[in-house]
């Protein structure tokens, strides 16, 4: 029997009364009025009800550092998925080269710096409906019916099913209602953008069965040309289905069914020339020499133009859904919570990994199919009194089958093999060398966590919490590589694609911890500690590992060991001037040992990199977030976050592409040279105190809004100009910092004005990236150390009109 249907049975039986208190159930009313439409938590003060500690409280009042969007503020800023949301919150970064090469991160921690290895997990936990979203892919999707969206910052651990050592996003759809209402949005735009999004929600039996449906459908022609095939590229085609039943099964019990389905289907993820560097290859080994011997030039050399020739086609297909069932049982003195859930992620995908025109890399694709089963039970105390709890089991199975296929072309040997080689640049040595990867995985994570608040008295509160989790992995990676000519292969072909069959296993138990003191100094102002011993699990390596320099896999690189956590927090978040002006300040220091990162082991031809540990890194910082409401009219808020992240102690990582292919090095930067392979050295460097890759030392964003009654068509309501801003200082692209792969800081501007009557119409137009700033999302290298530097632009300005309507 299911923890969900024994709790369905009890509550039918049950007769205890609801109690009079507001029970802590994790579905709670959000003050959307109080928060205003600029998207963070403090406009014009007010208490915003959050859940982040799994009961219902006001955000001021939670000691977490934390911010909160409302649909409102995310329709009207255009943040319609994880990506976007990154301009209203300083401290959070995604980045993605494609759904499955994401990673999201909060305060520059969270995943390794480059392309996702199935193997290990996310240190920032995405959540929807309390569901744990697993793949980082499922970021990718479009909000659809999103009542808000709250980013904790820090550990959380000791709150949530999975472990989440760097931070949460935990996202909460519009709940069913017993009140007939009705939502459509209609947007479009430049790039032949248009997005709909419409609601439906009613009774099926009055105060016993409401049911909400909702879809969502966004298309835009790619801002990348392809002169070779005349189509644009980096394009949108996403369709999403959302559907949830509320059944009041008694007066203190309730169950809520969500299924949700999304397909995105785009021509998609291109990335070409931006630069060249010098490398330690000979200069005839280099890319522009290998370029010219090919007779073959890029359509720009400015990443700005937006065009490229890639010659393989590209594809970003995925489908993804679930289905979950949310029970909340009161029994008095608390609330019983059950989840339970099922969720798929197919992907197929086609990538140009040698991102140019020429035949090097002909086919790179690994389409996966992946499943979750997960069951959480909660219970948690009612009401407030001397001693309140949040106690909580978790399991959590996932698979994972992969199917990879890479196959080399004719222009491979002149820009993988040296030409003193036996194959020398002979393209028959590796055209058609091709190999096949079957990657099959089970990962299995059990956990016991809980959380206590001592009312110590009505202004001290001592928060403990405990954690104890078990983590399994196993997983079997084989890879069959052939040449096409039923011969051996020989040691230039094994040098670029070398068979593999590994079977790495890893099983670890841990416990971890946190413990919070929270002072309320006024009614207004409250101050809080925070010390947590946190543990990310550890994880085995499922992209192919590195290679001796007889090419065989190095079989200690099988696995990668847990992070361990301590983690150094202080906060006041204070609301004054009569709750018109918010400031909430946070200073955090964060230590990790065995960082979990992305190394090479610098042979030629490898085209993906694998997982180690990292000696240690620390991220240390401040962050602000505020809002000022002079009068009913106007609001204008600013966040902002300091973040100072470096590698502590990096001694063999990846050397960065200055120092590649060679045996130079510079000062502080010591290669060592474990094999050959192709007639070059394979390096590491030592990088200990270099700046953590993907987070700038500077982040803000900024912005206002002003409205005035008017009357427009026999409605009621306000004319409305709001400006969002946000800017980030330079930033690493690359796991070993490099002048090629630095991103310079940019400042992006957005626009809208509309008029909104109240409980119906809302129309605006709008503005994004309004100066047309050019920018970068990743730069990042092509294998082989040839010091091609490819990129990703931002979007371009975009404008648009966007008109909704509530019933």
């Amino acid at each position: 029997m299911s923890l969900t249907l024994a709790l369905l049975l009890a509550g039918q039986a049950a007769t205890v009364p609801s109690p009079s208190t507001p029970p802590t159930a994790p579905q709670a009313p959000v003050d959307e009025q109080a928060r205003g439409r600029l998207g963070n938590q403090q406009q014009g003060g007010g208490d915003v009800v959050v859940t982040a500690r799994r009961r219902a409280e006001t955000i001021q009042t939670v000691p977490i550092a934390m911010s909160v969007i409302g649909g409102t503020a995310l329709a009207e800023t255009g943040a319609y998925n994880v990506s976007r949301l990154t301009q209203l919150q300083p401290t959070l970064q995604f980045y993605s080269t494609n759904p499955r090469n994401s990673a999201a991160n909060i305060r520059g921690l969270g995943a390794p710096f480059g392309l996702t290895n199935d193997g290990i997990e996310q240190g920032v936990g995405i959540y929807v409906d309390q569901v744990y979203y697993s793949r980082i892919a499922s970021a990718t999707f479009d909000f659809t019916d999103t009542e808000r969206i709250e980013v904790l910052r820090g550990p959380q651990g000791t709150l949530y099913g999975k472990n989440t050592t760097a931070g949460a996003i935990n996202i909460s759809t519009r709940k069913p209602s017993f009140t007939p209402e009705a939502r459509i949005e209609l947007t479009g735009g430049n790039y032949d953008f248009f997005q709909g999004k419409a609601s439906v929600s009613g009774p099926l039996v009055d105060d016993k069965v409401a049911i909400r449906l909702s879809t969502s459908i966004t298309t835009r022609r790619g801002t990348i040309y392809n002169v070779r095939t005349g189509e644009h590229l980096n394009s949108q085609d996403n369709l999403g289905f959302r559907g949830s039943m509320l059944w009041q099964a008694a007066p203190n019990l309730d169950l809520t069914l969500y299924a949700d389905y999304s397909r995105q289907n785009p021509d998609c993820c291109v990335q070409y020339y931006v630069r060249t560097g010098a490398t330690q290859r000979p200069t005839n080994r280099q890319y522009a020499a290998l370029a010219a011997a090919q007779g073959y030039a890029v359509p720009s050399t400015n990443a700005f133009d937006r065009v490229t020739d890639v010659d393989t086609p590209l594809q970003a297909k995925q489908e993804l859904g679930g289905l979950s069932l949310l029970a909340n049982w009161d029994i008095g003195a608390s609330t019983i919570t059950s989840v339970s859930a099922f969720r798929f992620w197919h992907w197929d995908p086609s990538n140009d990994r040698d991102f140019t025109g020429l035949p090097i890399t002909t086919v790179s694709a690994n389409p996966s199919q992946q499943s979750q089963y997960s069951q959480e039970l909660r219970i948690a105390s009612n009401g407030k009194h001397t001693l309140d709890y949040v106690l909580g089991a978790f399991y959590f199975y996932q698979t994972i089958d992969t199917q990879g296929l890479q196959v080399q072309g004719s222009a491979a040997s002149a820009f993988l093999l040296n030409p003193t080689s036996a194959g020398g640049r002979n393209p028959a040595t590796l055209n058609g060398l091709t190999a096949r990867n079957t990657i099959g995985f089970t990962n299995t994570s059990a956990a016991l966590f809980g959380k206590l608040t001592w009312n110590v008295s009505d202004r001290l509160q001592i928060v403990p919490g405990l954690r104890l989790n078990y983590d399994k992995k196993k997983g079997d990676y084989v890879s069959v590589v052939t040449n096409g000519t039923g011969t051996a292969l020989t040691a230039d072909q094994r040098g670029v694609l070398a068979p593999q069959s590994y079977q790495p296993d890893f099983d670890n138990w841990n416990l971890s911890g946190d413990i919070t003191a929270a002072y309320t100094v006024t009614s207004d102002i409250h101050a809080y500690a925070t010390y947590a011993r946190s543990y990310k699990s550890g994880g085995i390596n499922l992209s192919g590992l590195p290679l001796d320099g007889a090419s065989n896999p190095i079989l200690s690189a099988a696995t990668v060991k847990p992070e361990k956590v301590n983690h150094y927090e202080l906060g006041l978040k204070t609301q004054l001037a009569d709750r018109r002006i918010t400031l909430n300040l946070a200073a955090f220091w964060t230590e990790i040992s065995d960082y979990q990162a992305t190394v090479t082991n610098g042979q030629l031809g490898v085209l993906r990199g694998y997982l180690a540990n990292a000696g240690k890194v620390r991220t240390r910082g401040l962050e602000f977030d505020s809002a000022f409401r002079p009068s009913s009219r106007f609001s204008v808020y600013a966040n902002g976050a300091y973040t100072d992240a470096k590698y502590v102690k990096f001694v063999d990582a990846p050397c960065p592409p200055e120092l590649s292919g060679g045996t130079t090095a510079t000062a502080g930067q010591t290669p060592s040279a474990p094999g050959t392979a192709g007639g070059i050295s394979p390096q590491n460097c030592d990088i200990s105190g270099q700046r953590l890759p993907g987070v700038s030392k500077w982040a803000f964003s900024y912005g206002a809004e002003y409205d005035l009654p008017a009357r427009i068509a026999g409605l009621e309501g306000q004319v409305y100009l709001g400006y969002d801003g946000s800017y980030r200082s330079t930033f690493s692209s690359n796991p070993s910092r490099s002048a090629y792969t630095d991103i310079n800081g940019y400042a992006l501007s957005n626009f809208r004005l509309g008029f909104k009557a109240k409980d119906s119409w809302n129309v605006f137009g709008w503005l994004r990236n309004a100066f047309d700033e050019k920018y970068y999302e990743v730069l990042a290298l092509q294998s082989g150390s040839t010091g091609l530097v490819v990129g990703q632009p931002g979007d371009p300005r975009t404008y648009g009109l966007t008109v909704s309507r509530s019933f």
